[in-house]
């Protein structure tokens, strides 16, 4: 009797908390009484799974006592299949929003920050109602921005458009409205849409609180909204990374406003001393600063890391490191040191096309007359983009021992094709080199066929990498027949 008295107390350790577990059957009696909630479907092999446990039981204590309480849910999909086959939960951990019942996939980043602000914005409304003065004071007191509605009455026009535009993107920016006369008074505001900057954020180049001006039209104010949350440098995350514009110019540094505010504010004020010059003269420009650590990849393909251990790893600058990207994605790296007359400069010469574009590139090969041409970046557009040949390029990485060991069949493959006048044989280190966004690669070795005409669309080769597979597979895609295969990759007969 001790033994199952012990058990039980442990069994109910193990699911104390503040996340409910469901089985099948509460799932489908429980979940219509609650009007929002999240549920993670789990299974109890999965390391990922696990990770996310104090994740989410710190998300759950909070959202337990928020007003209204927003329940956080797991459901074990080892036990209670049909639940997760229901919901077509077949990766792990799979996290659901369910609302009265009727699923949709969570957005969000699964941190418990995040986690309980997509939540609470789900649970509340749209907009939140102001009553007084402390409750403006209130709900400008964070590091968001802010929009607030200033109604005389919240029955006109512009009152009813701005709701419209409050559900759609509350998740990117906060959203209160007023009708009160005292608070109208108080900011000298009426019938106005006003965006506010957070604390945080201001500076002596631009305004704390911005005045909508435009048409009252859903589009219009949901677009000016998202420009000016941005502000004229904002800090670029992966998640807002989506919100800004092309050309676009980055700062990397180690930006931190809570641990290291003065070092944040000093080099981000040298960057919006420039971006304001650029947007009083009236050109679309647009600004970011962003921590680098998130960023190490992006960097990498800017030629600004070295490689540990086969990983990219920043190299640390005393100063911030620039790059930029024009509206055709060309990609850009400020090589002076940073200054504010420097990026200013930089900026200039991107826009007006005065600087070569950055590409990840080995230096083209300064003989190359073997049947195996040698691509670099550099080179690609003259090699393997000549419309006038036929390509068929393999991607390696040096330590790849597939490559190796296709080394030499891929020599032996341009031997016997070499006197074929419209194909050309090809390779490139893609470990040192910019690959075109069109070739898309998860391994290597990596072989494309890019035909005359269709340098856009290149062709994956999937198969066997024999020299007879790979000579049937030229022989049927090459835009002429070759001259010494037939269209099946029969070698022709030489006549007498």
């Amino acid at each position: 009797m001790k033994l199952i008295l012990c058990l039980a107390s442990f069994i109910s350790l193990v699911f104390a908390g503040d996340v409910l577990y469901y089985s099948n059957k509460d799932f489908a009696e429980n979940m219509p009484t609650h009007d929002l909630a999240l549920v993670e479907f789990f299974a109890p092999w999965c390391e990922d799974c696990t990770m996310l446990d104090p994740i989410y039981e710190e998300a759950a204590r909070i959202l337990k006592v928020n007003d209204p309480p927003v329940p956080l849910i797991k459901v074990d999909c080892a036990v209670d299949t049909g639940t997760c086959v229901q919901y077509n939960a077949q990766l792990y951990p799979t996290f659901k929003v369910m609302r009265n019942g009727e699923a949709e996939d969570y957005k969000g980043l699964v941190t418990a920050a995040d986690i309980v602000k997509n939540m609470k914005y789900m649970a509340g409304p749209a907009s939140k109602e102001l009553k007084t003065v402390e409750d403006v004071e209130t709900f400008l007191a964070h590091d968001d921005y802010s929009v607030i509605g200033f109604f005389r009455n919240d029955k006109s026009d512009l009152a009813k458009v701005y709701q419209k535009v409050a559900d759609p993107v509350k998740l990117e920016v906060l959203f209160a409205h007023t009708t009160e006369k005292a608070i109208r008074d108080k900011y000298n505001f009426n019938d106005d849409i006003v965006l506010f900057q957070p604390r945080i954020y201001q500076n002596v180049f631009e305004e704390p609180a911005r005045k909508y001006d435009g048409e009252a039209t859903t589009q219009n104010i949901t677009e000016w909204i998202r420009k000016q949350s941005l502000g004229l440098c904002s800090e670029r995350t992966t998640k807002n990374a989506n919100k800004f514009k092309k050309p676009l110019f980055v700062i990397y540094y180690d930006v931190d406003y809570f641990r290291n505010k003065k070092h944040t504010i000093y080099w981000r004020n040298r960057v919006l001393k420039v971006a304001k010059k650029f947007h009083d003269a009236g050109k679309d420009v647009n600004f970011a600063i962003s921590h680098y650590t998130p960023w190490v990849h992006e960097l990498n393909t800017f030629g600004l890391t070295e490689e540990k251990d086969r990983k990219p790893v920043f190299i640390p600058r005393n100063k911030p490191v620039v790059t930029a990207r024009d509206t055709r994605d060309r990609k850009y790296v400020m090589s002076d040191e940073f200054s504010s007359e420097n990026l200013e400069k930089f900026v200039n010469d991107v826009l007006e096309d005065r600087i070569e574009q950055y590409l990840l590139s080995d230096p083209i090969p300064i003989s190359n007359d073997e049947p195996v041409k040698v691509v670099v970046a550099k080179s690609f557009d003259e090699i393997v983009n000549n419309e006038e040949k036929d390509v068929l390029i393999e991607f390696y990485a040096p330590w790849c021992n597939d490559c190796k060991a296709m080394e030499p069949k891929y020599v032996e493959l341009a031997e016997k094709l070499k006197d074929e006048p419209d194909l050309i044989i090809a390779k490139m280190d893609a470990t040192t080199n910019e690959l075109p966004d069109q070739y898309e690669y998860s391994d290597f070795p990596l072989i494309y066929f890019a035909g005359k005409g269709n340098k856009k669309n290149p062709k994956h080769y999937n198969d066997a990498l024999e020299v007879d597979d790979l000579i049937q597979f030229i022989a049927k895609e090459s835009t002429n027949e070759l001259k010494g295969y037939t269209r099946t990759g029969n070698k022709r007969k030489t006549e007498l």
